[in-house]
């Protein structure tokens, strides 16, 4: 049963799902895509050999849409969620929703939900989850004939609680991806994978798992469903890990650029080693869910290193937060090309 807009405590919003009244699916049958649609169902419809259920061929995306000061609402970047998606889907063997009709979704569906963008204000947002699935009849390991691409949201508060508040990290043996494998892509497989080190970092009292390279084990690669980056002790270097199987994030690359334009900040996307920590001065984790999430302090081995302060954030975490959330909710001026305007 779908929620209501005034049953929603706006302030206290957590990382959860919600039936909102509407969703947007669009299906891929005879070797093209049919023209999508909205729907009040939020049951996906499929058959039981369908290839999502049993080798994970399937891709999805995340992005959010914003309220602002004067009460319109905006897309942040969804034209990279839409290339990403693309790429995605062709490292499985998927046929790319084209990228004009994912960001024309997007706005469709966020207007149809529109009571439910949080006020500006409160932070939160309007959470948009793409998902791109292989389906119908299939029982051998090969690429599904038939598709289903749907768009649903649902308004969330931060991913780690607390918001722009330091938490702690631990560092784990386990695996998120393969060099040669789907790290760069936004596939279900990456993320079954991180379960059980997230479990284990969580029943310990840590935000999320942190995954070194699965070669040596020595270079940063995610920060559980994030990605690193660190600002150097003379302030003056943003750095972030370089590697083939890290997803390119969109909020990553989005800081990389506001460090460099807009705080003068060197930048430079590289290999980071677990033993270098002593070159930073603070550290965060970035993406679409967790925007910017201050590193108190990463415990490796038995060693636990504190970054700026476990319980306050850094004056350049805290400058690159205020641009980037400042350019999502419209009270800073972006980059052109960034924002796209939802029309009712």
């Amino acid at each position: 049963m779908a929620v209501k807009a005034s049953e929603i405590d706006w302030n206290n919003l957590g990382f959860d799902y919600m039936d909102l009244p509407y969703r947007y699916i669009a299906h891929y049958r005879n070797g093209q895509w049919e023209k999508g649609q909205l729907t009040e169902d939020s049951t996906l419809h499929m058959n039981e050999g369908s290839p999502i259920l049993h080798y994970g061929q399937g891709a999805f995306e995340g992005l959010k849409a914003y309220r602002t000061k004067d009460g319109s609402i905006q897309l942040f970047r969804p034209d990279r969620n839409a290339k990403r998606l693309h790429d995605s889907a062709e490292r499985v063997l998927m046929p790319p929703y084209p990228e004009a009709d994912f960001i024309a979704a997007a706005k469709q569906v966020v207007a149809a939900n529109k009571e439910f963008v949080p006020p500006y204000g409160t932070g939160a947002t309007l959470y948009l989850r793409p998902l791109l699935i292989g389906v119908g009849p299939n029982i051998g390991v090969k690429p599904a004939d038939e598709y289903i691409f749907t768009i649903f949201v649902m308004p969330v508060g931060p991913y780690f609680k607390g918001g722009l508040t330091p938490t702690n990290f631990i560092v784990m043996d386990y695996d998120r991806a393969a060099h040669k494998g789907t790290g760069q892509s936004k596939v279900g497989g990456n993320y079954a994978a991180s379960l059980k080190a997230g479990q284990y970092a969580h029943e310990h009292g840590f935000s999320d798992a942190i995954y070194l390279d699965p070669i040596q084990h020595e270079y940063f690669e995610e920060v559980g469903s994030a990605n690193f980056f660190g600002i150097t002790k003379d302030g003056k270097r943003f750095l972030t890990p370089k590697s083939p199987s890290i997803l390119p994030s969109i909020t990553k690359y989005s800081l990389l650029y506001l460090a460099k334009d807009r705080l003068g900040l060197e930048t430079e996307e590289t290999q980071i080693s677990i033993h270098d920590l002593d070159q930073f001065s603070e550290a965060g984790a970035c993406g679409t869910a967790a925007v910017i999430s201050p590193i108190g302090g990463i415990q490796y081995n038995d060693d636990f290193h504190v970054f700026y302060s476990e319980t306050e954030t850094g004056p350049v975490t805290k400058r690159l937060y205020d641009e980037l959330t400042g350019i999502q909710f419209g009270d800073v001026k972006a980059p052109e090309g960034w924002i796209y305007k939802v029309e009712d």
